[in-house]
């Protein structure tokens, strides 16, 4: 069976080719949950790909998730949108599950957003409030780290202390005051599924810290701090959880509140992601291998720079950091890098 490395380069190479991406380009990628794939629709020059065209991806069986990666521009952003997900409960491990957030980090995304439709078990949550992931619990038993770690995707013991990156969330907030939206912020819980929790399960995660709970999300996350991809996530609050509210919990409900929110939702990632292209700052490229330094400026998303005459395009997360950090490159070309960018002026 051929390695994830191996698959996640064989897709990327394929969706660059299908969708006509820019090599020049770092997109940030979301992952749309139930309900919320109308985003993906309202890109501007749109093109798709079903999932079973894509070497490696399941094909989605999911009500109310399309099952479609697609490529376009929000705000002036180039962005690769999930058009759905695949989950644990249609019989997936969690490595196959988090497969195409593998595939984002080759194709060179800059940042991943992640999203979902969840049950808040936080009583002063209403249906229709969006919250973002401050940080989740996973209590599926289940990791896609597990097995033989491929140390060109990352180190063996990933550090998950800073799963949700502050100054994507930051920039979320921020968002939010300009939308006038009151952005709720609280810890999100995954359980398997398929079934919803038990009034008891839903008490249980309260005491534990979870704000809200559903089926998906953990493994994307996961699989994304292990490639160095910066990551903030939000719920869509689609319901009350178990216990909480009377009624009996349903599918359609879930979806029918996430379309209701979808203006609102939109509005949001469209203001995350606008930003000043006019942003420079230049750095130092320091090559493990001993190549010669070179300097070079960035310009919004990329360092267009050279390496023994030879061009070479470093992609940035969305938020620019100034100081000292340590960024693994895995790209869809035969040159793998890994850089230290340091601020030099």
């Amino acid at each position: 069976m051929p390695s994830w490395t191996e698959l996640a380069l064989d897709c990327a190479r394929f969706a660059r080719n299908k969708l006509q991406l820019s090599e020049g380009e770092s997109p940030v990628a979301i992952v749309l949950g139930s309900g919320l794939g109308a985003l993906a629709d309202s890109l501007d020059q749109a093109r798709g790909v079903p999932f079973s065209d894509l070497p490696g991806f399941p094909k989605a069986t999911v009500q109310g998730h399309k099952g479609r990666l697609v490529s376009g521009k929000l705000a002036g952003t180039p962005v690769l949108a999930l058009q759905g997900r695949l989950h644990g409960y249609e019989g997936h491990d969690a490595a196959t599950v988090a497969f195409p957030a593998r595939v984002f980090g080759v194709l060179g995304a800059r940042a991943l957003i992640v999203t979902n439709a969840a049950g808040g078990s936080n009583p002063s949550y209403v249906a229709g409030d969006l919250m973002r992931i401050t940080d989740h619990i996973n209590l599926t038993g289940r990791n896609p780290l597990i097995g033989h770690n491929e140390d060109a995707l990352g180190p063996r013991f990933p550090d998950m202390s800073r799963a949700y990156d502050p100054r994507l969330a930051e920039a979320l907030e921020e968002a939010a005051r300009a939308t006038h939206q009151n952005l709720r912020a609280g810890v999100y819980l995954q359980m398997n599924g398929p079934s919803y929790e038990t009034p008891a399960e839903v008490r249980m995660a309260r005491t534990m810290g979870a704000d809200a709970v559903g089926m998906s999300t953990v493994p994307e996350v996961i699989v994304a701090s292990h490639m160095g991809i910066k990551v903030t996530g939000i719920s869509c609050i689609t319901n009350l959880a178990a216990g909480i509210s009377k009624k009996a919990l349903s599918h359609d409900e879930v979806s029918e509140t996430a379309n209701l929110v979808t203006g609102t939702f939109q509005k949001l990632i469209g203001r995350f992601l606008e930003g000043d292209s006019s942003l420079a700052m230049v750095v130092r490229l320091e090559f493990s291998d001993h190549h010669s330094i070179r300097e070079g400026a960035v310009h919004d998303t990329a360092i267009g720079c050279e390496c023994d005459r030879t061009p070479l395009t470093v992609l940035l997360p969305i938020v620019r950091i100034p100081e000292l950090q340590i960024v693994r490159v895995i790209t869809d070309h035969p040159a793998r890098w890994r850089l230290r960018f340091s601020t030099i002026a």
